[in-house]
């Protein structure tokens, strides 16, 4: 284990099944067990896992201000979300560039809470809230297990009276196990799923309570890097594995736009003044690159960074891939030319001892309409 300076409750769970906690974003997680990760993708995807993904930074920003801080920063209109609602956003730099993803949650009239992963969300916010009536405050002990699948809410339904009627992207404050919680119904998986907000003192025992009940309905725990497999099928970036930060351009600094990454949609209609924007603007239809889909031939996936070919030419990277036996499909993400992205161009894979015929294709590649996450009831 690298040195953290970040410590999850869990730790010891994650210890004991084999986990040398490896460091993500300060804090050590889970990379690792001892079981076969391909039993852990299939539980997600035909009944539930559930994953330590406190790494998650948890920021809140309370205060008269707390509105304005959100909106300087993010790229939503953050009175438009309700109390009890949440949204994606994104944050940039004041030259229009990626610099983090979040989620916001707002708990209140003059209280949100931001939720982001290894980038600059922290910084950001703290910059906006400069001169400001707010707090901006990260909450490590707040600890974060994500439960996903389409069991979870077959499982949460004992214990939560109403959890079927959380819509997509909202949350509420309850108790499980009569332990003081909010569940969001949030994820990173492609399946519906809950996300479970708890004290640091109480996280050991829900883990374990859900390893004792989950498992008569084939709910096992699951690893941090699992979410590899997932979200290479369902369309979810992960800073900074899919960006230039780690596929560096020739003689330009590291740095995205929106329109690049496919995440231009985070933007509200018509929202100005949020960090970076004039230059969002003016950089739509400058895209140096795309991400989009390929589709492989056969059953070896493509590495890691793998290079993307065309007629023998480097033309892009897969920065992640990967078969599913459930599925049937051989699939990646990649940064291509714009001109191929778009479906059934042909391209070439280069592992490092194999070259693999493909070609490009619109994401998702499982539940594309995105019924899954989004079904009621």
């Amino acid at each position: 284990m690298t040195a953290s300076w970040r410590f999850s409750a869990l730790g010891s769970r994650h210890k004991a099944m084999g986990s040398d906690l490896e460091d993500w974003s300060g804090m050590g997680t889970a990379w690792t067990y001892d079981k076969n990760q391909k039993e852990e993708y299939l539980a997600i995807r035909t009944k539930a896992g559930f994953m330590d993904v406190s790494g998650l930074k948890k920021v809140h920003v309370v205060g008269p201000h707390a509105f304005h801080v959100i909106d300087r920063a993010t790229t939503r209109n953050a009175d438009k979300i309700k109390p009890g609602r949440s949204s994606y956003a994104c944050m940039l730099d004041d030259d229009g560039k990626f610099v983090d993803d979040c989620v916001i949650y707002r708990t209140g009239p003059n209280s949100y809470m931001v939720v982001h992963g290894s980038g600059q969300g922290h910084e950001q916010l703290t910059m906006a809230a400069t001169g400001r009536d707010v707090d901006i405050r990260m909450d490590d002990n707040l600890h974060d297990i994500s439960l996903q699948g389409p069991l979870a809410v077959e499982f949460l339904s004992k214990h939560i009276p109403n959890i079927r009627d959380l819509a997509y992207f909202s949350h509420t404050q309850t108790m499980l196990w009569n332990f003081p919680v909010m569940i969001s119904r949030t994820g990173y998986t492609g399946e519906r799923g809950y996300e479970i907000f708890c004290r640091a003192q109480d996280a050991p025992k829900i883990w374990d309570a859900l390893v004792e009940q989950g498992a008569p309905m084939g709910i096992i725990p699951t690893r941090f890097t699992t979410l590899d497999w997932l979200r290479a099928e369902s369309y979810l970036l992960f800073f900074p594995f899919d960006n230039s930060n780690m596929y560096p351009f020739e003689n330009e600094k590291h740095g995205d736009t929106l329109w690049e990454l496919g995440l231009d949609f985070t933007v509200s209609p018509g929202k100005t003044g949020f960090r970076g924007s004039e230059e969002h603007y003016r950089l739509k239809g400058k895209e140096r690159f795309k991400i989009y889909g390929v589709r492989l031939e056969g059953t070896e996936p493509a590495e890691e960074g793998a290079t993307l070919l065309q007629n023998g030419k480097k033309i892009g990277t897969v920065t992640i891939g990967m078969y599913s036996e459930l599925n049937k499909h051989n699939v990646g993400i990649a940064r291509m030319p714009v001109d191929c992205a778009a479906d059934g161009v042909k391209l070439t894979v280069k592992n490092e001892n194999s070259e693999i015929p493909c070609i490009s294709q619109a994401m998702p590649f499982y539940d594309p309409e995105k019924k899954k996450r989004t079904a009621k009831g």
